[in-house]
């Protein structure tokens, strides 16, 4: 029983799509948690060895290595890596008590562009008043924001809305920042909060319907050089952020997980790219906010 546990496991972490979405959405919960099938390991073990059993030791072995295979690049410390530009993605929160902390925190990381989430029209002049100096250049639409170092041109809405809300939902943005090293086409983007609950499961079906417009307007795009910004409320394996993810590049393996602040267990804030690489990503120190800020390094 041990060793059918951890070859099923294994076969989990190798080939996670097998699990049906069905209902509940239960394939996309456990994608979003899937790193964490890695605790079945030491788990197994000290059952394994209790028992004695070579058997079970054995499927353990390749429990691990099918671990190992998915996630584990992100366990080596990053070493230095060539990059052209410094960017922060962060859900403030629209609880956030210290908006002029939080803006402080994410300007020590450098950045050249900055994406806020969850921006409320009381904490706004907060944080325009903390980037005024050294982010000249900004754009807000709705709850989401973009500032920068370099000038912002062709700012329009990124029309993300499910059908079912409202029209007071805005939530996404696009921009083209003019670098040094050529126009560059940022997106930043909210998805719809997923719901967890004990009789309906996983309830993502707007976020997905969000997710899949994402795509649409990442096709769409036409510069070549892109970036996307955003929280998400989805990792990079979870089946619903197909859309996105299959358009784009995503950031490196990391442990970089950013939600909850108290307890990170996944990272749903994403940075990725296209026609770019992000050479590094990490989390910022906590700030009043129930996500941890991401930064990453992107080489264009």
């Amino acid at each position: 029983m041990l060793a059918g546990l951890a070859l099923v496991t294994a076969w989990v972490l190798v080939f996670p799509r097998t699990v049906p979405d069905g209902p509940g959405h239960l394939g996309s919960l456990l994608e979003t948690f899937l790193p964490w099938l890695g605790l079945a390991v030491p788990l197994l073990l000290v059952l394994a060895l209790a028992r004695r059993s070579l058997t079970a030791l054995v499927a353990l072995t390749l429990l691990s290595a099918a671990w190992l295979g998915r996630f584990g690049g992100a366990l080596p410390p990053p070493g230095p890596a060539p990059y052209d530009l410094t960017v922060v993605q962060h859900n403030v929160s629209d609880e956030n008590p210290d908006p002029a902390g939080t803006a402080r925190t994410l300007m020590a990381a450098g950045p050249q562009l900055i994406a806020l989430e969850e921006l409320t029209p009381s904490a706004l002049p907060a944080y325009r008043a903390q980037f005024a100096a050294r982010y000249p250049h900004h754009v807000v639409h709705g709850t989401v924001g973009l500032w920068s170092v370099h000038p912002l041109r062709d700012v329009r809405p990124l029309d993300i809305r499910p059908a079912a809300f409202g029209a007071d939902w805005n939530r996404g943005l696009r921009a083209t920042a003019v670098t040094p090293h050529g126009g560059i086409a940022v997106l930043v983007a909210h998805l719809p909060s997923v719901r967890l609950g004990p009789t309906t499961g996983l309830g993502s079906g707007p976020r997905d319907e969000s997710a899949a417009l994402l795509g649409g307007a990442i096709a769409a795009e036409e510069r070549e050089a892109l970036i996307l910004l955003g929280d998400l409320n989805a990792t990079v394996d979870d089946r619903g952020l197909a859309p996105v993810v299959s358009r784009l590049r995503p950031p490196p393996p990391s442990f970089a997980l950013s939600w909850p602040a108290a307890f990170p267990l996944a990272r749903i804030d994403q940075v990725m790219t296209r026609s770019a690489e992000v050479t590094r990503l990490w989390t910022l120190p906590a700030t009043g906010s129930d996500h941890l800020p991401v930064g990453a390094r992107i080489r264009l």
